[in-house]
């Protein structure tokens, strides 16, 4: 029976809390809490994230058909007993009892601090990650796949998705995880587990295939067409030091953070990356052949991999693949909403997602409060796009602030950091003197969907950077800046009707130069969650070697001239 009425997703009991709101199905707002209270990945309940979404809906909370929780401490408390009890560690049973027994306390926390006296509906980890990746998709049917680190006790599930419906087919519990592996891996080479796992992905075509052999056997096939993960080799699944002592003897000491990366580290990245991939494949055939379908949804941490996914795409005998933006656990808010509003309330679907942009904006009035404030000088353009193109074609790295937030933890165009794909040294200035991160990172080539078939073999539309494609080989010395060093690219394929502004960047761009292609990388610096207010952009432009900063209508150029590329490798190789 269907019920109408507006349904708040919550992703509250882990990292990168968030929340969403549906009315009549349809996303209205999805708000990461990270963008408001600046502390990436965050664990913070999402009170702002909540008041945003709220708002942005112009809901009270008691009009609410629904809240919907991305956990279900119950089922979470059961699994966590069979688990200790297999385990025979009675000390994880009572530090299970404490986690659910405070979030419980937060739900209930929820209902006391906004007087909330409706329906509250708990739904599966695996099972917000599943309707996530289904609900949003194009396709009235359809594999689901969910890979991730863990959640109730689960890293991975197959399902079935069919109209209003997800049928689960199959899953892998914890500690056999795909995620905790990748996970494990990118602490030991360096990295922050949990979040720099693309670092990971990033590093890998550095190296070479002599450890390929020796990562193989930390996670083995099984014939049912799931895996199972040697445990002598690490620790995760006992908390503390995330790898065991049979793997330091086997592969050395842990990478210390920041120092230089070794051939080791650079091989133990491929290897991995060249596992993760073989591991997903296997499991996706499994999938595809027990559902039938010919369509594949991914979700998950693991779904971010896009070298993954695109083997997937390729080899796991799928015609298409749909991967949403906001695939790690910021987007369960989403499907948690998504789950209650078909599986719960019985609701036939009626709404696919077309673009990104449901993120906070800005005013006009704000924008020039925040440049004013800080003391930079800024113009306003007739048309603030075509003067981004002009910028970037004349060699600018340009700050670009429009409308609408993208969700997810990639810039898809609305709160973008834009460089000439075009400038071989390009990579280099972006990396060092304006993202402050690492000299191996690739960026990523946002082209006009239409033309990407000229630079790229073979090209798929790819609208959300989940895959990625070779770049032409005659083609490669056009656009150095985002030609990986394997020959790839992470593409954005760039439409008029899902993102205009961006678009219109392209346009420009291609009249000027003849290259319809920008390097596109997110507004923030590393370590810090990508800016949500004009006043972190400003800032983010002031203290970088960002060369421009085009706002709403506003255009802001600093006045000292920029580095040379000569002089930011100079500087670089200091």
């Amino acid at each position: 029976m269907e019920v109408d009425g507006p349904v708040l997703g919550i992703n509250c009991f882990s990292h990168d809390t968030s929340a969403c709101l549906l009315i009549d199905g349809k996303l209205v707002a999805l708000g990461e809490e990270e963008r408001f209270n600046r502390d990436r990945h965050t664990k913070a309940f999402p009170d702002q994230a909540i008041a945003f979404c709220l708002a942005r809906g112009g809901v009270g909370v008691n009009d609410l058909a629904a809240v919907a929780f991305a956990h279900d401490a119950a089922r979470d408390l059961a699994r966590g007993a069979v688990d200790a009890i297999r385990r025979a560690a009675p000390k994880r049973l009572a530090a299970q009892l404490y986690v659910d027994s405070r979030l419980v306390a937060r739900e209930r926390m929820f209902r006391r601090r906004y007087g909330y006296r409706g329906r509250l509906v708990h739904v599966g980890h695996h099972d917000a990650h599943g309707a996530s990746a289904f609900f949003p998709s194009p396709f009235a049917r359809a594999a689901v796949l969910t890979l991730d680190r863990g959640g109730d006790f689960l890293s991975t599930t197959l399902q079935v998705g069919r109209d209003n419906k997800l049928t689960l087919r199959g899953r892998l519990f914890n500690p056999d995880s795909l995620g905790e592996v990748y996970s494990a891996l990118t602490w030991f080479l360096g990295f922050r587990p949990n979040a720099d796992e693309g670092k990971v992905m990033g590093l890998a075509p550095y190296g070479s295939t002599r450890m390929v052999d020796d990562i193989a056997g930390l996670v083995r096939l099984h014939d049912s067409g799931l895996f199972e993960v040697d445990l002598s080799w690490f620790r995760y699944q006992r908390e503390g030091r995330l790898v065991s002592q049979k793997f330091l003897k086997r592969f050395g000491a842990p990478r210390k953070p920041e120092s230089d990366l070794t051939a080791r580290d650079k091989d133990l990245a491929y290897a991995l990356q060249h596992r993760t991939e073989e591991v997903a494949l296997h499991v996706a055939r499994g999938l595809r052949a027990l559902s039938g379908c010919a369509n594949l949804c991914l979700s998950g941490g693991v779904a971010l991999n896009t070298v993954m996914n695109t083997r997937l795409l390729k080899e796991a005998g799928f015609e298409q693949i749909f991967v949403q933006p906001a695939a790690s656990d910021a987007g369960n808010a989403l499907g948690a909403a998504l789950w209650v509003w078909h599986q719960v309330l019985g609701n036939p679907r009626s709404w696919t997602l077309e673009h990104p942009f449901f993120g906070a904006e800005a005013s006009v009035s704000e924008m020039a409060s925040a440049l004013k404030k800080a003391g930079v000088s800024f113009s306003e353009a007739a048309n603030p796009p075509a003067e981004a193109a002009r910028l970037v074609a004349g060699g600018k790295v340009v700050g670009f602030f429009q409308g609408r937030a993208e969700i997810g933890p990639r810039a898809l165009g609305a709160r973008s950091i834009l460089a000439d794909a075009r400038n071989p040294e390009m990579r280099d200035i972006v990396n060092h003197s304006v993202k402050h991160r690492e000299w191996f990172r690739p960026f990523a080539p946002a082209i006009l969907d239409e033309r990407g078939w000229e630079y790229f073999s073979p090209y798929h539309s790819n609208p959300y950077m989940m895959l990625v494609s070779a770049v032409r080989p005659d083609k490669r010395d056009q656009i150095p800046a985002v030609t990986h060093v394997d020959g790839t690219g992470r593409t954005q394929s760039v439409r008029s009707d899902t993102s205009p502004e961006l678009f219109k960047v392209l346009c420009e761009l291609d009249r000027l130069t003849g290259v319809p292609v920008v390097l596109n990388t997110s507004f923030n610096i590393r370590g810090e969650p990508i800016v949500h207010r004009p006043a972190e952009a400003v800032a983010d432009f002031k203290r970088t070697a960002m060369d421009a900063l085009v706002m709403g209508p506003f255009v802001a150029i600093k006045e000292s001239a920029p580095a040379s590329p000569r002089e930011h490798r100079a500087e670089h190789a200091r």
